[in-house]
Parts: structure tokens; sequence; C-alpha cells
């Protein structure tokens, strides 16, 4: 091995011409060195930087990347140059992070404007609109957890009752027409998504706590009450940290659990619900601090109201979901509770199926009912329209061979109005199920206050007909303009994502809808509450 070194060492001195090769290897050296300087991923400033100069990121994210607060008077976005980025190698680094963010997103924006040319004008108005709109939020948020659950209230209440009405850039699965005002639902249901915690009571035994009874026309309440104990984004295990406490007892299984058949005596059903909620006060201190005003409850069975009375506060301050939204009895308050929607699940895997309905065109008949002969309202309308008109399919209880031409819910699909008219109670579900079918429900019910009537404008999709306006029935149906039936039957297929059930919450859904309702009245208690904790 010694003597081939010494050999490649001698060859390498004497036999090469290194004053020949020296320029060769010169050129090459520089030529390498040029080419580095080229492809390097930054400029070099000086021959000692090591690393990118970043000073040029901070300049243009100073008026960028700020703290933003809100102009209560002109509600513009402030830059406040005294909380920019300060100037560390850690913050560089994040600046370099968000510069290349906002070129992604600068590149997609531009690709939606190419795609969508009536956007591209406001687009270039307003550029890193989008970018702002997400540090705000982000900012909000952080702000909003420094405060108390109540404060946070305050300020959602503070910002709902400043907010100016408009027609702004909505989001595209808001149909502004069915709503009372769409952009206070929408920023509404934003503060609720950002603000709002639940903490669900743990206490009571099965199955009259904490079991959901998910089928047939009760089944709202047992649905609620699945996918609120089940939710992560509002429960929280922290009941320091709540803004509403919910009491998870279903009035359908309570019903079935306590009531004696043909006893007509719900008495012990309340008793019972007294004493839980007795129980519930001396265990916990957060009923006691406002007398259960932030607390509510989701009942659907048409004895919920009745269960309440034996406890003064549960009936009088307690936020109610109920079906049986009947203003006359004393127990349902309009603008505090809330008139939760009836619906019928048949098959609980499958609750959307059957939907949709036949086009007007195809709608041959003004106005089907069929049901039941209970309460004071139908057997009045079957008195005036029964076998009366061609037009008018009214009867009762339809027979099975009827049923077999023709099917409960083929009839409703063929029909232009379908009629609600109240049983026993003021709901029905066959308002929901109208909604479904893409039917204009006709709502036959005094004292009723309808479904999540505190954001939906139920005169732009339904027709509401006071009892004693059943004779004229016909008369008020045909002197509806085809235009404005159009326009309603249009509305009811844009609702009907609001009174799904879906198999997982989505959002705008029934669930949601419902939990939006409950966290508006307790907004509206603010006024009343204030200095209260």
């Amino acid at each position: 091995m010694n003597k081939i070194m010494h050999s490649i060492i001698l060859f390498l001195v004497f036999k090469i011409d290194w004053k020949k090769l020296l320029p060769v290897a010169v050129i090459i050296t520089i030529t390498f060195a040029l080419f580095q300087l080229k492809t390097l991923p930054y400029q070099l400033t000086t021959p000692y930087s090591s690393h990118p100069d970043t000073n040029h990121f901070d300049i243009n994210l100073k008026s960028q990347i700020t703290h933003l607060t809100r102009d209560k008077q002109s509600e513009a976005i402030k830059i406040e140059p005294e909380t920019a980025m300060v100037n560390s190698s850690s913050q560089s680094v994040q600046s370099v992070a968000v510069v290349q963010e906002k070129v992604i997103l600068t590149q997609t924006r531009n690709q939606m404007d190419i795609k969508k040319p009536s956007n591209s004008m406001m687009s270039s108005s307003c550029p890193f609109a989008s970018e702002r709109r997400q540090i705000k939020q982000l900012n909000l948020q952080r702000d909003i957890k420094a405060l108390s659950p109540y404060e946070a209230l305050v300020y959602a209440k503070k910002e709902l009752d400043t907010i100016s009405v408009g027609v702004d850039n909505h989001d595209p699965n808001l149909y502004a027409p069915i709503f009372r005002n769409v952009t206070v639902f929408e920023r509404s249901y934003e503060l609720m998504e950002l603000i709002l915690k639940v903490f669900v009571y743990p206490d009571g035994k099965r199955p009259i706590f904490h079991t959901p009874y998910l089928r047939g026309i009760y089944s709202s309440e047992g649905w609620f009450m699945k996918f609120m104990e089940s939710s992560k984004q509002f429960v929280t295990q922290d009941p320091q940290k709540a803004n509403l406490f919910y009491l998870p007892y279903s009035a359908r299984q309570l019903q079935r659990a306590l009531y004696v058949p043909k006893s007509h005596n719900i008495k012990p059903l309340s008793i019972f619900l007294r004493d839980y909620v007795n129980k519930i006060a001396s265990k916990y201190p957060f009923w006691n601090r406002t007398h259960g005003s932030d607390h509510f409850l989701v009942a659907c069975h048409d004895w919920g109201p009745y269960t309440l009375k034996e406890h003064v506060d549960l009936t009088k301050n307690t936020i109610k979901a109920l079906c049986n939204a009947d203003t006359s009895e004393g127990v349902f308050i309009a603008g505090k509770d809330v008139s939760l929607p009836e619906t019928t699940i048949g098959n609980p895997r499958r609750p959307l199926r059957n939907m949709g309905g036949k086009r007007i065109s195809q709608r041959s008949i003004l106005a089907f009912f069929a049901g039941e002969m209970h309460g004071r309202v139908r057997p009045t309308l079957l008195k005036y329209w029964a076998n009366k008109d061609k037009k008018m399919i009214i009867s009762g209880p339809m027979s099975y061979k009827t049923s077999q031409t023709m099917s409960y819910s083929l009839h409703m699909k063929s029909s232009k109005y379908c009629i609600c008219p109240m049983g026993y109670e003021v709901n029905s579900p066959r308002i929901v199920e109208a909604i479904y079918y893409e039917c204009v429900p006709v709502i036959i019910a005094d004292n009723f206050v309808p479904p999540l009537n505190e954001v939906l404008n139920w005169s732009a999709f339904s027709v509401i007909v006071a009892e004693h306006d059943i004779p004229k029935l016909k008369e008020i149906l045909e002197a509806i303009p085809m235009k404005r039936y159009r326009m309603m039957q249009t509305n009811v297929k844009m609702l009907q994502r609001h009174f799904y059930w879906n198999r997982t919450p989505v959002k705008y859904d029934m669930f949601h809808m419902i939990l939006h309702s409950i966290w508006l009245s307790r907004l509206n208690q603010i006024q009343d509450l204030t200095g209260t904790q």
C-alpha cells in the first residue's frame, strides 16, 4: 500500500504541468461560486450574513398583522402600530410563515376571482379582507376568554343591540327571506359559537334522565338531548365556565315511567320534577344565584308545561323549550321561552327519508287534511269542509283503502296547502311534515307561537288562519296570488335544512336552531339581570 501511495505522489509532483492546469481550476472555482450565489433562497446583504434579512417583512406586517379593535361609531377596523410584532428571531420566523400563508391565500383569492368575476371588484377593493377577519376573530376569541361567563353575555348583548340592519355578504347557507333579520341572526349565531358553554347536570337516574327517546311525534326532546349531552363544542365540564345549565330530563320518559294509565292524574310527575330541582339547588350553587333563570329544559310531550307547575321558579324563570307553546295557559311566556318544533321520526337511523314533494304544476289539491277528531278545531274544520269541495280534501282518519290508493304523505306532496289544525294542544307535527314535503303549512291554532319564532318570519312561508275564520278557509287560500304562493313554496324548500335532524349535527340544522333560540332567550334576560352574577 505504501509503495502505491508513493508512486501516486511522484506522478502528481513531477508528471503534471501545474502551470497549465491552474487557470482551468480558477475558472471552475469562480463559476461554481457564482452559481451558488444565484441559487440561494435569499439575498446576502453582508459577507457575514448567515440568516435571511426579515426587516422588510416586519415593515409590511406592521400595517397588516396588528391588534385589531372595533370603532364603536363606524364599526371600521383600526390598526394600532404600537402593538406591531417585535423584531426578535422567533417572531421573524413567524413573520415568514405569515407572509407565505398570505401569498397562498392571495393566490387562492385571485383564482376565485377569475372563476367568479362578480366578486372580483369586492376582492380588489378590500385586499386582505379575509385575513383581517380571521385575525380579528382570533383576537376576539382571546379577549372573550378573559371575560367571565356573564361578562361574555353582556358583550354579546351589546353587540346585537348595536348591529345595523342591512344586506351584507351573508353565509350562502342562509336564505334571507325566511328570517326576520338575517344580519342579526348570523351575528348572533357567530357569537353563540364563540361564547356559549353549557353545563349538563350529571344528576338524575335513567330512564327519565339522560335517556333520549328518538322515535315518534315527541322525538324532538330526545334528539336534542342526544346531541346536547354529546356536544364537544358547547358542553363544558366546569360549571364555573357555563353560561347556561341544562336540566336533562325527558317529559316523554317521565310520562312513560310514572303516569298511571287512565288515572288522569299527572301531579305525581310534577312532584317528581319539583323534588329533582330542589335536589339540584341544594347540591349546587348555580340555581339559587339566579333562581333558575340561566337554566333551561326541553320538553316536547303535550304534558311538558304541566309537569313544571309544582315548582314556582321552574315555571316562572327557567327557559323552557316546549312543543306545547300555548300562551293562554300561563306557563309558556312568549319572548322568554322557545317554541320547539314537533317532529315525527319513524326510523331514527334514517330521520331524513322520504323528503321532498311534487312540482307546483303537479299539485292538483288546493288543501289537504286527514286526522283524528280531537280538540276544538278539527270538528269545526270537518263540519264546514268535509266532502264539500273537490279541491279541498278534508277528512277524518284516512281509511286503509284510501291510503293504498294514495298514501298520506303523497297527499301532502300533491297539495298546495297542508292544513295544520291544533289537536288537544296547539302544536301539530303536520307543520314540520308540510315543510318536509314542500307544502305550504296553514296553521289553525289561536294562542300558538310558531316554532323558532324568534328568528323565523313565518308569514314568508306559511298561512295563519284564526279559528273563527275556518268557514272562509277556501276564500282565504284562493285569494293568495299565484306569485305569492310560488314565493312561499320556494321559501318552504329553503327552510327545510333548518328543520332537519341530521344523524350528526350540521350547522344551522334543527339542533343548532333550537340551541340558538335558547341562547337568544338568555341574552334577552341580560337587561333584566344587570349586576347579577
